[in-house]
């Protein structure tokens, strides 16, 4: 029997909910300007391993393309020390609702006091998008255990759970 799955939506309605972790620790988070399928579904696969992403690891190469190069789609690569340590990828909905669609640590820099960090830097990049009105992410029980509290603690509300059983 599989185990139950609790899925948890939080959002943010302004940017002055942020409670900023500003302490980099040498993480440098870069925008991925240019459109490039293999790196997004690169970092899908090496960031989410861990945490059974896989919905989206059966797709086509025709299907991230058309992912990938929605204009509403921005993705963020994290270094650290030259090394990708994670990504964050935000979709702004017309309607001004800014999606943080993935963000994770590689699982080489869990640990190691980014995610703080990098989730605030996810934070107000979505919110430096002219069109937001509101941020919102979800998470769910197969994530890391620190992934609920982080969200909370940059200021995010819970506003739906969802469980599978």
């Amino acid at each position: 029997m599989a185990e139950a799955v609790t899925t948890y939506y939080l959002e943010m309605t302004s940017p002055s909910d942020l409670k900023d972790k500003p302490d980099s620790k040498g993480l440098n988070v870069v925008e991925a300007e240019i459109d490039e399928f293999r790196l997004n579904k690169f970092l899908y696969e090496y960031v989410g391993g861990p945490w059974q992403w896989k919905d989206k690891l059966s797709l086509p190469d025709s299907a991230w393309v058309e992912y990938v190069s929605n204009p509403n789609l921005r993705t963020w690569v994290a270094y650290f020390k030259g090394a990708i340590a994670g990504y964050f990828e935000l979709h702004a909905e017309d309607d001004g609702n800014t999606e943080i669609m993935y963000f994770g640590l590689a699982e080489a820099f869990i640990g190691k006091g980014f995610g703080g960090y990098f989730l605030s830097q996810a934070i107000q990049s979505a919110w430096s998008i002219p069109s937001t009105k509101r941020v919102w992410v979800h998470t769910c029980s197969l994530d890391h255990e620190s992934a609920l509290n982080n969200y909370q603690a940059r200021g995010f509300t819970l506003y739906q759970t969802e469980s599978d059983t």
